[in-house]
This record gives C-alpha cells, structure tokens and sequence, in this order.
C-alpha cells in the first residue's frame, strides 16, 4: 500500500493502483474531460433534448473524424480535443449507428437500414451512393489487412452478432450465407442482465432479465479478431462493451473472461457501451463510448474517450477509472492507460449558493457528482449565478461546466444555441477575480472544460449568466471544479472483504472500514490479481453489491480510498473462489 503526494500527475500501476509523481512537468499539458465537449444536437422532434451514441472515431489523413447516431452531421480535428462540424451533402445522416470504413484511400458509411456511402474528402462533406441497404441493425464495416471486407451486426433483445463477408469489386453484395458469432448468455454473464444494476428491468408488465445485444466493433490486433459488443441496454448505467477473439474474421469467436472490458457504472456519468476502438496518431489506442443521462428521453446519451490497451497478455482494457476527470491529450499521453492530469475533484458536497432557485432543483444539485439532477434558476436573465464555496484555499486547475438546460424548447441545430457566462473566483466570497470571461463566445458548449493557463489559489468559484440557449432558465448539472489542496491523501487503506453469493455466483458484496479522512473509495476488481481492471468509484456508504460477475472464474478485489489531496491504493487484493 501506498500513501499519494497531492502534486504532479496520476499514473496507474496494473497491481499497485493509483500515484502520483512528485515533480510537475515544467510546462503544464493539455487536458479533457469526459464527456466530450461538442455540439451534440438538440433532437427534431419534442421533448427538447440532446442526444449523441453509438460512436465510430477513425483517423483519416491525419484528422480525427466522429460520427455518431442523430447529429445531422459529424465532427473533424486535428487533436481530438478542438471539433469542428461537418454538414455533409448526399449522405441520409439521421439513421442510428453508424459504421465507417477506410478503404483503398476512401472513407465508406453506413448505418441501420441505409445504403452504402463513400468520400474521399470527408472534410468538405461531399459523399456518393454507391450500394444498396444491408437492412441488419447497428451494422460494423471491417476492412482487413488482405483486402477482404466484413460486416457485423446485431441488434435485437437477447440476441446475436452475426457477421457477413462482402464482396468490394461487386458493389459490396453479400458473398455467401452470414454467419453466427456468439449469442447473449446472461445466465453465465452477470453484466449482460438488464437494469441499472444488472438485477433485471421490468419492461411494462414483464419481468426481463435479457439483455440487448448490439453495437458490434471489429479490431485487430497482432493477428487476432477481437470482436465488441455492447450490453445490456443503453438507458442504464451499466451499459458496457464485452468482446469475444478469434484467429479468424469468421471465428469461432471465444468469451474473453474479463469482459466487460469498457464498464463505468459509477461516477458523474456512468456508462461505457456501444463504443469503438481506435488509434491515435501517435499508436496508441482509445475507446470512444456511449454514456447515459435518459432523464428527459431515454436516449438522451453523451460521448466519451478513454484510453485503451492490448496488455501483455493480448487482453484488449479500457481505463475508466476517474474517467471522468481530467485526463491528458492524446499529444500529452504516455505509454499504458495511465492518461489522468493529477487534479482531484474539489466541489463535490461543497456548500453551494445561487441567486434564485426552482423547487426541486436546488444549489446542492449542481455539487453532488450526478449527471442526472441539477440545480436552475428560475429566469434565463442575464445576471443569474451560481456560487460553490470550496470550504478552504484550494488549488484550482481547471472548470467543467455542465448546462442543464431545464425547460428548453430547442429543437434541431437552430440558431443562438450558444453558451455565455463569466467565471470569477474569490478568496473570501466578497472580492471576485475572474478566471474566464465567456461572454463573447459564439460556440455552443453544453459541457464546457476550461483548463486554466495558471493554477488559482482560491476558495469560492462563482459562475454568472450571460446568455443560456434554447429558452429555458439557467441551468446547471454540475460545477465541476478540480484542483489540489493542501494536506494528506487518506491513511492506511480501509480493511475490506469480499464475498459472492452462494446461490447467484453473478453476484457478490464488497464491505469496508470507513475512514475518517477519506472523501470516497474505488473498488477494483478484476480476474488476475494483475489485472484489477473493472472499478466503482463509491461515496457515501461502506459497502456495494455487484452483480455483474462471470461464472466460471474467480475475481480480485481490493479497496483504494481517496480524498482531495490524492488516493491511496489498496491492499493486496482478495480471492473470492468461482
């Protein structure tokens, strides 16, 4: 076990956990936070909402291109940080999952129950026709190393991936019968059963423990066929991608034990399904994902990017641990998946005040780490704020501002859809320095990361309207801010145990000891006491039941605990038998 500075940048061990390194870089680097901050669109039809899922990112003469369900379009940059939007001509683009291949120099597109598209230059938004429908659900385009191209698909409750080899110099027509790769097994499965907590869903007046099986994505690696899926349905939290390998695109395909391989069931947003691997241009790969909110629609959804690895073993992880705190720039990321800044989350639970509030939506839900509920003001006027006192000098680093927009009746990409506020800070709440004027931005940004050029010494962060879109109130879902403050990380981690039940081995309970100085806990599990890789990032309570473990194998826990000054990693990890 290990105690963490509360300076310098994260890196995560595949045994150890988490730590810090003493020296800060000379020059600070550049930062995200998921979700991604784009233009998701407001959706065409009522309720107002916005909505983005179901991801392909590729790299494309060195751009980035992001295509994603019900956008009216898709995203290109140089960095993966700074998007700029592509309304394309000749492209039916409101069909839900897309897939996009390279091909012979060529980007080729599809989606469910579309034809088949292709452009050479995607950055001017020009595409041509040139092949009929494949009518599957949430189709895949695979081009392989021999030329030989593959689609997978699947899209149905308690289903299958299937897959199909087309033919290029045919008009991409079917060669042969499809074939079957794998189908839902949720009784061996425990994360593939529906429900936010993979216990089942009623689904009207049944009872369903099946799950969704769908968002096929095709990777290789060092010569074996590793194919993702996601489940068990994408209004849950523990919506996560799994994935079968083979040593040949037609199979057989084999479970890989450690599935889920993308899972976040915790944290701001939770979520990590329907996704897609990819590389950067540095070689290293990532995991765009689908990530839930279904408060106003159930397929009101966000995108996130996380860093992704084969492991020496060939294991296809993904890192979600924190996944939703700041993390490094593709241009800024070492080798691994150990991608965080180093800040911690500085405003959860902090005492927070506002100019006006609606019932229901109080200051407090704009600082209590859900994406879900949020605080609104009761006007849209120019001058509503919203203030969070950090309860003592603090570090600051860098702002995520999440709109709510409560009440809006934006519809589509219509005009004026741009956020404007002022970002002050104070160090005793009456004086205010500004950290950020937004004032003149002309860029519609629902979750806007401003990372600062210099750390602020501060205690209170206030956040004042200028112009909020789409008509309703000011709204916020959460002030995020992150940082460092002066003290400790935790003591010695919590003493833990872990146990699976007897009649369900899907299941099993993670209890511990609290700790006085700890603000939270991560329980890391995983089926190699190596390979810790699945996490629940915990606040307010010193238990948590899971219920979604595989059959068959045994599992590694252990209990990490953190605080605002850092984490402080857990134990050697305990067995619990299959």
């Amino acid at each position: 076990m290990s105690s963490i500075p509360r300076f310098g940048t994260f890196c995560l061990l595949s045994a150890a956990g988490v730590c810090l390194l003493a020296a800060p870089p000379a020059k600070k680097p550049r930062t995200f936070a998921n979700p991604i901050n784009i233009d998701y669109r407001f959706m065409p039809d009522p309720p107002s909402r916005r909505e983005a899922a179901d991801p392909v990112m590729l790299l494309f003469r060195d751009e980035y291109y992001l295509f994603a369900s019900k956008s009216g379009g898709y995203w290109r940059s140089s960095d993966m940080v700074d998007w700029k939007f592509v309304k394309p001509t000749g492209l039916p683009i409101e069909a839900y999952a897309p897939a996009v291949m390279e091909y012979r120099g060529a980007l080729y597109y599809t989606a469910c129950n579309i034809g088949l598209y292709k452009t050479s230059d995607p950055a001017n938004g020009r595409w041509e026709y040139i092949g009929k429908p494949f009518d599957v659900g949430d189709p895949d385009l695979f081009a392989d190393e021999d030329g030989r191209v593959y689609l997978y698909y699947g899209l149905s409750y308690n289903g299958a991936i299937s897959g199909m080899e087309l033919d290029p110099n045919n008009g991409f027509r079917r060669i042969g019968d499809p074939w079957a790769c794998f189908r839902s097994n949720y009784a061996q499965h425990g994360w593939e059963r529906r429900g936010d907590d993979n216990l089942g869903a009623m689904t009207g007046p049944i009872f369903q423990e099946g799950p969704w099986i769908e968002g096929a994505w095709m990777t290789k690696h060092d010569g074996v066929y590793y194919l993702q899926y996601a489940s068990p349905g994408t209004e849950v939290r523990t919506y996560a991608d799994g994935v079968y390998v083979g040593k040949s695109p037609r199979g057989p395909f084999s479970y890989v034990q450690s599935s889920p391989f993308s899972h976040k069931p915790t944290g701001f947003i939770p979520a990590a399904g329907h996704s897609a691997t990819f590389v950067d241009k540095h070689g290293r790969y990532w995991h765009i994902a689908t990530m839930r909110i279904s408060v106003k629609h159930m397929f009101e959804r966000r995108l996130g990017i996380f860093p992704a690895e084969f492991d020496k073993d060939g294991e296809l992880r993904v890192n979600t641990l924190f996944g939703d705190y700041p993390q490094l720039i593709p241009s800024e990321r070492k080798d691994g998946v150990n991608n965080l800044a180093g800040w911690m989350l500085l405003s959860y639970g902090k005492a927070a005040s506002a100019s006006t509030s609606l019932d229901g939506h109080a200051p407090r839900d704009s600082v209590d780490e859900d994406v879900r509920t949020y605080w609104s003001a009761r006007t849209v006027d120019a001058g509503e704020w919203l203030a969070v006192d950090l309860g003592k000098p603090s570090r600051i680093e860098a702002v995520q501002v999440n709109f709510a927009e409560h009440e809006s009746t934006a519809l589509g990409r219509a005009p004026g859809l741009f956020h404007q506020y002022r970002l002050e800070s104070s160090t005793d709440g009456k004086t205010w320095t500004m950290l950020a004027d937004r004032s003149a931005n002309r860029a519609d940004t629902p979750h806007d990361y401003l990372q600062l050029t210099e750390s602020v010494l501060a205690r209170h962060v206030r956040i004042t309207n200028v112009h909020m879109p789409g008509g309703g109130p000011f709204s916020i879902r959460d002030l995020r801010v992150f940082g460092s403050v002066t003290g400790k990380s935790p003591g010695a981690p919590p003493k833990f145990e872990a146990h699976r039940d007897s009649s369900d081995r899907r299941n099993a309970v993670v209890r511990w000891e609290m700790l006085r100085d700890a603000d939270g806990y991560v329980v890391r599990y995983g089926v190699s006491p190596e390979k810790l890789y699945h996490n629940l990032e915990i606040r307010g309570a010193k238990e948590v039941a899971l219920h979604d473990l595989n059959i068959g194998t045994p599992y590694y826990f252990t209990v990490d605990a953190f605080n605002e000054s850092g984490v402080t990693t857990g134990r050697i990890p305990t067995r619990v038998e299959p």
